[in-house]
């Protein structure tokens, strides 16, 4: 279930945000504090969380030390299930 995660949160930063869907995006490569993507994006990631993984993600949780890699938010979802 991780790897489908790490894949699913990949490819839809990699389109949605980046307009680059070949884009590759690794486990522990930084987003926020890296500029790939910005705080803006933040909400509609958190979103799309809560959307297809039925959890819910407080606003508090919306920064660098929750979203700053794929497999801090794969761990935040994990513990919400």
């Amino acid at each position: 279930m991780t790897e489908e995660m790490l894949s699913t949160l990949a490819k839809y930063i990699a389109a949605e945000f980046l307009k680059d869907p070949g884009r590759s995006i690794a486990p522990d490569e930084a987003l926020l504090s890296s500029g790939l993507i910005d705080s803006f994006h933040l909400v509609d990631l958190a979103l799309f969380v809560e959307d297809n993984f039925g959890v819910h993600i407080d606003d508090s949780e919306l920064n660098a030390s929750t979203f700053d890699n794929l497999t801090q938010l794969v761990a935040l979802i994990q513990s919400r299930k």
